[in-house]
Order: C-alpha cells, then structure tokens, then sequence
C-alpha cells in the first residue's frame, strides 16, 4: 500500500479517518481554503506523482461545496501527475436526478458524472446508488458497494416473527435480497410520489399483521416516506417496526419526526454520511472497513465483487452460456 495516497475533503472526514485505519495508511493533509469572493482553492499537501491516489468525499450538505471540494482535489491530484484518481463517494446525491420526468428538466446524475470526469476521475467508488441505471452516467469505471451484510448482521438472530418491508417497489429487490439473507419474508408499499417531501403509500402488500417489521430503504432525507409507511403498517395490524438504510441523512426535522413515531423502536444506517448530532439514540453502523478493502483491492488489481459473494445476487459471477457463434 505504500503508493496508495488518501486525501478527504471537509465532508466527512471521522469516515476518511476511520477508511484509513482499516486500510493501514495514513490520511494525507489537504488545505481547503476560501477567497475574498467566495471561491474556493484547494491544495494537496504531499507528493502523489505516480501514486494511486483516493479522494473520499461524499456529496452532503452544503452539497455543492463539497461538489466543488472534490472537484478541485481532482484536478489537483492530476496536474500534479497522480498515476490514477478515485473519487471515494460514499453518497452520490445526484443519483437521484436520474431521468427526465418532467418537462425541460435537468438530470444532474448525468451532469456531476460529466463533471467529474472532466476534472479528471479515472474510477468511482460509491455505495448503494438512488437509481442502479446512475452507473452508466459515468464514462470511467464504477465500483458500487453494498450495506445489505452490514446491516443483516445487525438484526440476524433477533429477527423472530418478522417481515422484511419496502417503502414502494422500485426498492423491493434489495428488499428481497435483504430478506434471503435474514430468511424472512418481504412486503412492500405502493407509494406515489407527489414532492420532493411528499409521498402517498396506498397499501401494503404482503402480510404485516401481528409482526415486527424491518423497514428498509436506501436512504432517509426527510423521513415522509418512511412515516407515511410506519402509520400505513400500524392500520394493517403491525405491532413494531425498525428502520434500516444505508444512507441516514436526517434532513431537516427528519430525526424529531422520526423519534416521535410510536410503532418505530430503532432506525440503523451506516456511516457513509455524518450522523446527525441531534439524535444520540441512532445506531450508527461502520462501512468503513468495506471502503478499506476496496481500495486495497482496486489497488492491487483484484475483483471487488468477491466482496459480496453471497450478500446480493447482483454481485455473483455471469453463468457460463457455452460457446458463441
């Protein structure tokens, strides 16, 4: 790992920290710094000529602060003759501006990939993107982790009578595959979207009466999906409900809203993004470990998918088609 090189921007740096000890380098410096009209500079404060170089920085609030961030470390690290760049993004937040839904829209997926690769990312590295299409928005390879295996550690073994449930069923495969691996059964909602903070869950299907119900969605912004889902499982009989996501980011009053809920007794996340300093009662699970053995394997030129055999089929390796003509 000696030619290994890891910078963090100001988003998140106690995750840089904590990727850095799991991976046995250490967090090289960076200068972040503001001009008198509000632009930023920054500056890498080692040499990286000919080093595999990591940036890690997820795309948090101010977001597009920590967007500029890592993108002036890119660019830094590659004018100054870095053999490879990989921009570490826990959170991609733009991956959910992943299509044209409206007219005369943007698609900023679409747009901050062109960003990135222009300031001069040769690889991603993120975990549990919005939208699965969000990867082909990038012309450099991307390397997608997944929380699933964390998160099923922290319920196997208390999981009796209990139901895997997903807030609306574009999410429902990671449900499903969440559920295999704690042997529970999976229900989902049918939600309608009618804001950014405004959602509608009619029903739920699959049976949820009588049962502790494992709620598990990528992430939590708001929390208007996952109430409307926790009050939607309480009139179809549900006696309790925990909620898990890979990404915790607490928006706005989403922790008080959340805590206030009677059917919730535990939300879990991970740290891919900080966790909020208002709610002390949060579980908050650790993939740093994760992103450290990623690196070392990018590094070294090793499969990341054998991270996760047996976690997510997505992950398995293609079947042998035989020979073709």
């Amino acid at each position: 790992m000696e030619d290994i090189v890891v910078f963090s921007g100001s988003a998140h740096r106690e995750l840089a920290a904590s990727i850095c000890r799991c991976a046995r380098v250490d967090l090289s410096p960076v200068g972040i710094s503001r001009f008198s009209n509000d632009c930023l500079q920054a500056q890498l404060l080692v040499n990286v000529r000919q080093r595999d170089v990591y940036i890690v920085q997820p795309l948090v609030p101010p977001t597009q602060d920590h967007l500029m961030e890592l993108l002036l470390m890119v660019q830094a690290a590659k004018s100054a003759s870095a053999a490879q760049v990989t921009a570490v993004i826990p959170h991609y937040s733009y991956a959910r501006s992943d299509k044209k839904d409206a007219s005369r829209i943007s698609v900023g997926g679409r747009l901050v990939a062109d960003l990135l690769v222009t300031a001069g990312v040769d690889r991603v590295l993120t975990m549990q993107l919005h939208s699965p299409q969000v990867q082909a928005f990038f012309s450099v390879p991307v390397d997608q982790l997944t929380a699933l295996g964390v998160l099923a550690d922290h319920y196997r073994g208390a999981c009796e009578d209990a139901v895997v449930v997903s807030p609306d069923f574009g999410n429902a495969k990671s449900a499903s595959n969440f559920a295999r691996l704690l042997g529970l059964p999976v229900a989902a909602g049918s939600k309608r979207r009618l804001g950014d903070d405004r959602v509608v869950i009619d029903m739920v299907v699959g049976d949820v009466e009588g049962r502790h119900c494992i709620v598990l969605d990528d992430e939590i912004a708001t929390g208007g999906s996952i109430i409307e889902l926790t009050r939607k499982l309480k009139e179809q009989g549900a006696r309790s409900a925990s909620v898990a996501c890979t990404h915790g980011l607490s928006a706005g009053r989403a922790a008080e809203r959340l805590r206030a809920e009677e059917l919730i007794s535990e939300v879990v996340t991970t740290d891919t993004v900080p966790a909020p300093a208002d709610w002390p009662e949060l579980t908050v699970l650790s993939v740093a470990p994760l992103f450290a053995e990623a690196i070392d394997r990018i590094h070294r030129g090793r499969s990341i998918s054998k991270m996760f055999d047996g976690v997510d089929p997505a992950y398995a390796p293609p079947k042998d088609q035989g020979k073709l003509f």
